[in-house]
């Protein structure tokens, strides 16, 4: 483990393997780097790969007030130990986060992203209005445990029955690890989640090329995200992988991500 300094100050744990253009993976909800790990192993192979911790994960540190746009200074910081510009893959809210640093002028070549979970038709109910705020209170109250139930039954969408017999699963206290940062979650995917479609101009200074990845077997509202997502201009390519759900392949997304990344 190697760490970088954001712009204030805030220690963001990173791994880095592999040769040849920088590339950084931003992992979505609950993940930290070692999530990633088989697929940067993948990618490793035609690229220079960094995994980090976002902000108030497992090594990295955190700042007392959160704000979206201190994750992109941690991104930033990653790109400028990376050499000044680097790839970037975002996974789920990862995605989103990536979108919004490309937007705000990181130093981004090319952009791909997985299933950004957009609620964008009447297929699942939209996020509660208070959402962000009701996940904040529970996190400040160091309620993780139902911080993670709220987000699994709110946000992704499960029954409260099933998410009630998880809770005694051994993963469970991997996810209430990093449950005090669901809010900043919240907090980037902004009104993507309401039911109403895309904002065309929140990502419009987005010019590079961008590649949008969806499954077809899972929740319909994904590939219903992406297919937006991918719509809203001319460098954005949606890329459909048969028969996958959130939880992709590595081994069948690599091969997609490496084409993608090492076409000039």
């Amino acid at each position: 483990m190697d760490k970088v300094f954001s712009a204030d100050g805030t220690v963001i744990a990173y791994e880095q393997q592999g040769a040849g253009p920088a590339l950084v993976l931003v992992g979505g909800a609950f993940m930290t780097r070692g999530a990633s790990a088989e697929l940067a192993g993948l990618l490793a192979e035609h690229c220079t790969v960094i995994t980090y911790d976002r902000r108030g994960r497992g090594d990295s540190g955190d700042s007392p007030e959160y704000d979206v746009q201190r994750e992109v200074e941690d991104l930033d910081a990653l790109i400028e130990h990376a050499g000044g510009e680097a790839m970037v893959f975002g996974m789920s809210s990862g995605a989103v986060l990536a979108l919004e640093a490309v937007a705000r002028g990181s130093a981004v070549t090319r952009l791909a992203v997985y299933e950004p979970p957009f609620i964008t038709d009447d297929s699942r109910p939209p996020l509660p209005a208070d959402y962000v705020a009701h996940l904040t209170e529970l996190a400040e109250q160091g309620a993780y445990g139902d911080a993670v139930a709220y987000f699994m039954t709110a946000a992704v969408g499960l029954p409260a029955e099933a998410v009630a017999g998880m809770r005694q699963a051994p993963f469970w206290a991997d996810m209430e690890a990093t449950a005090r940062t669901l809010p900043y979650d919240g907090q980037i995917m902004g009104d993507t989640m309401s039911g109403q479609p895309l904002p065309t101009d929140r990502w419009q200074s987005v010019t590079v090329p961008v590649l949008v990845g969806s499954g077809d077997a899972g929740a319909p509202q994904m590939l219903t995200g992406a297919r937006e997502l991918a719509a809203l201009a001319d460098n954005f390519t949606l890329h459909v992988f048969p028969g996958q759900e959130h939880n992709i392949d590595p081994q069948l997304l690599a091969p997609a991500l490496t084409s993608f990344f090492t076409t000039s």
